[in-house]
């Protein structure tokens, strides 16, 4: 049995989405649909129980008769903008750590979802080196939840038995739900199809041109193929990236969309809010050494073969994704 927390959710739905694919259906997930449609995504997989978020924290022990051999815990506020620091310290470290005990207690594989926000601006690289770990500076309480666990397991002596995925951009089908905190690709889709038009922020650096920021965008399809190559892999742990590793401009990014659409290419550059150009990333880009050193050797997408797929498989057909895809 396979444990997958915010299985309900973006990536942790794609990720029991593949287990399927991979002849895998022995699957709890946990999670908390609220009130959005989130519950969408688990009509296109198979798993075996669901179980509430806070039942499953507050029962641990009794689901040892379940015969659990792995908890991909992918739950988690992950809301950039959220300002509940106290929600996010209990929802994102405190619920981490409590799992991260029980699984190395009971010798259960653990693979947790750590952020590209812990990164802050960048000024320390982008090297999932665990010795640079305590000194990075997050630029939002989302990153800096994330990173108190890492610090906190480096601290235990935990990272050669747990391993923790720094997910960079990523974008692709069941992120619907997401409001505001959709992708780019997602958003702008929507906007291409209303306006006929993408609007993106102006750069307030002279470094970069206005649509010229950078960001590593990573299909959920490639992130997700690199998150479970670890899962039978116990004796490979600690932080890995995983990204493209290779950064693209969002004018690259809407300009796959308005081609994928074969629509011509309008794009507009607004000013950027002031609450969000403080804490504004102008470049991210996964160093992926680690990751190979490791033996992860699977090509990944190019940003426009990931755009294409998403927007003319999923997008514009309204899909989400179905074990029973090709």
């Amino acid at each position: 049995m396979i444990v997958v927390t915010g299985g309900a959710g973006f990536i942790g739905s794609a990720i029991v989405w593949k287990l399927n694919k991979l002849g895998e259906s022995d699957v709890i997930i946990v999670d908390e649909l609220g009130q959005d449609e989130k519950w969408k995504n688990l009509a296109g997989i198979k798993f075996y129980d669901f179980i509430n978020k806070d039942e499953f924290i507050n029962h641990l022990d009794s689901l040892l008769d379940s015969g659990i051999k792995a908890i991909i815990h992918m739950g988690a506020n992950s809301s950039t903008t959220e300002k509940d620091a106290d929600h996010l310290l209990k929802n994102n470290f405190e619920y981490t750590r409590k799992l991260a005990r029980f699984s190395v207690k009971n010798n259960i594989r653990f693979i947790y979802a750590s952020s590209a926000a812990t990164y802050g601006d960048g000024s320390l690289g982008f090297d999932d080196d665990e010795t640079i770990v305590p000194r990075l500076r997050p630029l939002n309480m989302y990153g800096y939840s994330k990173n108190l666990f890492d610090i906190w397991a480096i601290k235990e002596n935990l990272m050669d038995k747990i391993t923790g995925i720094k997910y960079f951009n990523v974008y692709g089908p069941n992120e619907y739900h997401k409001g505001d905190m959709r992708s780019v690709v997602n958003k702008a889709y929507e906007q291409i199809l209303t306006t006929g038009k993408v609007k993106l922020f102006k750069s307030q650096l002279a470094a970069y041109k206005d649509g010229e920021q950078m960001r590593d965008f990573v299909y959920v399809k490639d992130a997700i193929d690199m998150t479970l190559y670890f899962l039978d892999k116990k004796e490979i742990n600690g932080l890995f990236n995983v990204g493209s590793g290779k950064a693209r401009t969002w004018n690259d990014l809407v300009t796959a969309i308005f081609k994928a659409l074969n629509k011509p290419i309008n794009i507009e550059y607004i000013d950027m809010p002031g609450h969000l150009a403080a804490k504004y990333q102008y470049l991210t880009e996964a160093k992926l050494d680690k990751i190979k050193k490791a033996g992860y050797s699977k090509s990944i997408s190019s940003l426009e073969d990931g755009v294409t797929d998403y927007v003319k498989n999923y997008l514009i057909k309204n899909n989400y994704l179905d074990f029973n895809d090709d």
